[in-house]
């Protein structure tokens, strides 16, 4: 009886360290592909008693609807002046021989409201538990202290390993202030890639 009582134990302890073991190393074998477009939005005049988001939701579920007309369509996109401009760009770099990373970040102006979203095209990075999508101080951080000391903003987890994305960027970041583009391993504290971001010529 005793003897049954240790196996229950037993079986009862293991779940738990089997669950954070698949947990923290399936990614390693999982590809998570996403493909964003481009936000509808970024082209759009936003009228005044709508916010970006609305246009966003108003035209992507115009965007799935076949409408035969007889006549032009009223152009929606925006003045040079209110464009979305591409302010910072980068491509991403290997963290090591394990860790690594490839495609470009780009960080655009949208030109409403001073909105502004981090852009990754192109893009793959190694999978990993956690992964975190980071704008650094620093241009080249290599681990937890580096970002530490130089500081950080985080813009949420990373939405796939692999395919086009994007992440809004909060109106109180300077981006006098932003360096680099982190891929980050939360759970472990390990970086997988950093894009060097310099003034984009476009």
């Amino acid at each position: 009886m005793f003897r049954y009582a240790l196996i229950g134990v037993g079986i009862v302890a293991i779940v738990p360290v089997a669950w954070l073991a698949w947990w923290l190393l399936s990614p390693l074998f999982i590809t998570q592909e996403v493909n964003e477009e481009f936000p509808l939005a970024a082209r759009a005049t936003v009228p005044d008693h709508m916010t970006v988001a609305d246009v966003e939701e108003v035209m992507s579920a115009a965007a799935g609807l076949e409408r035969p007309v007889s006549e032009n369509m009223p152009a929606m996109a925006a003045s040079e002046a209110n464009a979305p401009q591409a302010q910072l760009s980068g491509q991403f770099q290997d963290a090591d021989s394990f860790h690594r990373g490839s495609g470009t970040a780009t960080i655009y102006d949208l030109g409403t409201d001073g909105e502004r979203i981090l852009r990754l095209e192109d893009f793959k990075v190694t999978n990993g538990p956690d992964l975190r999508v980071l704008l650094a101080n620093v241009s080249n951080p290599e681990g937890h202290s580096d970002l530490a000391n130089a500081g950080y903003v985080e813009l949420g987890k990373l939405k796939g390993n692999v395919g086009s994305q994007n992440y809004e960027i909060p109106a109180d970041v300077s981006l006098d202030d932003v360096k680099s583009v982190v891929i980050y391993c939360n759970p472990f504290r390990v970086v997988f890639s950093v894009a060097g971001l310099e003034a984009s010529e476009t």
